[in-house]
């Protein structure tokens, strides 16, 4: 007697019948409902650096990009509290948190560079020649290596 495996399932099939996966999808797609929601409450400019984290008993998460974004939001909470509760997902909004979490791959600046074409540099070289302090002059002879190749 010899070995059959069973037919292959499409992918389709696998995602249906497989109740951890399809509950995760849900998840998904009541996450990105809310997520478009939020969205149209927003600025333009704020919807690309906010993302809904969680929505549980009352209490909205959102995932902001930065620190700077975060403290808009903030001062913006109570009126987005209020267009929130008017949607039907959000009528029993009571708080929102706003956690800070860098995007992923975005590179941080390693110090102070800085870039100074060379005729800027030279210029900067020109002026620190005709200082008599020496302090002054030492620190534009350092701002001028910046320039230099």
């Amino acid at each position: 007697m010899a070995f059959r495996p069973l037919p292959a399932k499409g992918h389709t099939a696998l995602l249906r019948d497989a109740k951890p996966l399809q509950a995760l999808i849900n998840q998904a797609h009541r996450l990105d409902h809310l997520q478009r929601l939020v969205e149209s409450q927003l600025q333009p400019a704020a919807r690309e650096h906010c993302h809904v984290a969680s929505w549980r008993e009352g209490c909205l998460l959102l995932i902001v990009t930065d620190g700077h974004w975060a403290t808009r939001l903030r001062y913006q909470q109570r009126r987005l509290e209020r267009q929130l509760q008017m949607l039907e997902p959000f009528h029993n909004l009571n708080r929102i948190l706003f956690k800070v979490q860098p995007r992923v791959g975005v590179a941080k600046l390693r110090g102070h560079t800085m870039q100074l074409s060379t005729e800027t540099a030279e210029g900067i070289q020109e002026v620190a020649e005709g200082i008599s302090d020496p302090g002054l002059r030492a620190a534009l002879e350092r701002l001028a290596r910046h320039g230099k190749g």
